[in-house]
């Protein structure tokens, strides 16, 4: 822990104080939630980004959208626009936020909109002529003012939220014992091969209530890499020399399958949601032309080129990756799809 978090310790329990007695004020009815009779998955996490959401709500939609009208409902983190907005074929990164256009882009059938009042937000989204059948809410564990159905929180492999300590000193945006709304919870990020033992003693350590069952997921990343100009074979990159550009909060889980495959990469490293400008990408450029090779690429996520990279001129790659449950998929899948059923016959 650096001396400047050590420093903001007593900030840390003054701002768990007040995230622990707001939940107090929800659960003993003092601060209303609004119920909603339509299916609602709420998706998010205890600490500040780098869990995997994205993916696990892209995993939500392929797994119901040939059943049901599915819509997302983020927030639309550093957008620069204000009120409920749906995607369409003119939204931009500025409009609605990086993660709410990839969603998008991705799933034709899918509404995306975005509103930082999430009731609101519904509500909107309930009005419309072809209205959803199912809501996922991305990033909005603590958004109490919707009670939701149904809540899965994430947490990831390498960063635990039980290892984890109020903002500012650590990443938590509510204390541990908030974990107990949720009905699951996905370690995420784990190693493809994580052993029975291994999730058992995860699952001991996150001390599971006894409503709640704990999955394990991975990352599938992609066999090619893609850019607006074509794709690369992903195998065929070990003959490349690689600048790996990234704007995201976790890096190490791609930092270590690159290097799992032996690949030459640089690492430009940026924070989380970077916006990048024309001395990052003069500054990236540099590094590429640099490179002692013919055959040499830019490479980054598929956040960052969604946001950032998509219409730039250089012949920018990504990686695209997918959640991926390591064992009891089908459970997984069963628990989602009987909640959905139920509460839409309740409906």
């Amino acid at each position: 822990m650096s001396l400047i978090r050590k420093i903001l310790y007593p900030f840390s329990v003054l701002y768990g104080g007040v995230t622990t007695a707001r939940n107090v004020f929800y659960n003993k009815g003092i601060l209303k939630s609004t119920s909603f009779t339509i299916p609602i998955i709420v998706v998010g996490n205890l600490s500040v980004g780098g869990t995997g959401k994205t993916p696990q709500v892209e995993y939500l939609v392929r797994l119901l959208q040939d059943t049901y009208k599915i819509a997302i409902l983020s927030r639309g983190y550093k957008r620069n626009t204000k009120g409920f907005i749906i995607a369409n074929e003119t939204s931009t990164v500025s409009d609605i936020g990086d993660e709410p256009l990839q969603y998008y882009q991705k799933f034709a059938t899918t509404i995306v909109a975005v509103d930082t009042d999430r009731v609101k937000g519904i509500k909107q989204l309930l009005n419309l002529l072809d209205k959803p059948e199912v809501i996922l809410l991305d990033d909005a564990f603590q958004h109490r003012k919707v009670e939701a159905g149904f809540t899965i929180l994430l947490t990831s492999y390498n960063d635990l939220y039980v290892d984890d300590k109020m903002l500012p000193t650590g990443n938590l945006r509510e204390r541990v014992e908030g974990a107990s709304r949720a009905q699951l919870i996905v370690v995420t990020k784990c190693p493809i091969y994580l052993s029975e033992e291994e999730q058992f003693e995860i699952t001991k350590k996150l001390h599971v209530e006894h409503h709640q069952t704990v999955f394990f997921s991975t990352i599938k990343y992609g066999d090619t890499v893609i850019s607006k100009k074509g794709t690369i074979d992903f195998k065929k990159l070990s003959s490349y020399k690689i600048i790996l550009v990234t704007g995201i909060a976790n890096t190490r889980p791609l930092v270590d399958f690159l290097k799992e495959q032996q690949f030459d990469f640089q690492h430009l490293k940026f924070s989380d949601h970077h916006n990048f400008s024309k001395k990052d990408l003069l500054k990236i450029k540099t590094s590429f032309d640099e490179l002692d090779s013919d055959k040499k690429i830019i490479l980054t996520t598929e956040k960052d080129y969604i946001r950032s990279f998509k219409a730039v001129d250089e012949e920018i790659y990504y990686l695209p990756i997918e959640t991926s449950f390591i064992d009891h998929k089908k459970d997984f899948d069963k628990l989602i799809n009987n909640y959905v059923e139920q509460s839409s016959r309740n409906s």
